[in-house]
C-alpha cells in the first residue's frame, strides 16, 4: 500500500483519538519477520491494557505516543508501511523497521459511544 494513500487516515486517527481518553485501551504488539504472515506461531505477541490518559505527537524522532498510568507507547511515523480501520473502535499500524522486521500493532478502545 502507498504511504500517501493511508497518511491522512493516520492523521485523521490521531487528531479524533482524545474521544476514547478515560476509555480501557488495549495494545497488541507483535513482532514477525512477515508482515502478510497469518500464522500466529511465527510472530512475539505482547498485550497491555490502560486507561488513555494523553496522546502526542513527538517531533524529535517522529513517534506517535500514546500515554496511561505506567504505561507509555510509541509508534516511529515514518516507519508505518500500513495502517487499517479493522473495527469500529479497532486499529492497526503495521511498522517496517528492516526488510524482514516488522511491528503489528493493534489498538482497541473499549469506547462507550
Amino acid at each position: 500500500m502507498n504511504k500517501d494513500s493511508f497518511r491522512q487516515e493516520i492523521i485523521t486517527f490521531f487528531e479524533c483519538i482524545d474521544k476514547y481518553y478515560g476509555s480501557k485501551t488495549e495494545i497488541t504488539e507483535g513482532l514477525c519477520t512477515d508482515a502478510q504472515a497469518s500464522d500466529a506461531n511465527l510472530t512475539t505477541w505482547n498485550l497491555s491494557e490502560f486507561e488513555l490518559i494523553r496522546s502526542a505527537y513527538r517531533t524529535a524522532g517522529e513517534k506517535f505516543m500514546i500515554e496511561g498510568r505506567n504505561m507509555y507507547y510509541e509508534i516511529s511515523a515514518d516507519r508505518i508501511a500500513n495502517f487499517k480501520q479493522l473495527g469500529r473502535n479497532e486499529f492497526e499500524f503495521i511498522e517496517q523497521y528492516s526488510e524482514t522486521v516488522f511491528r503489528i500493532t493493534k489498538i482497541r478502545f473499549h469506547y462507550k459511544y
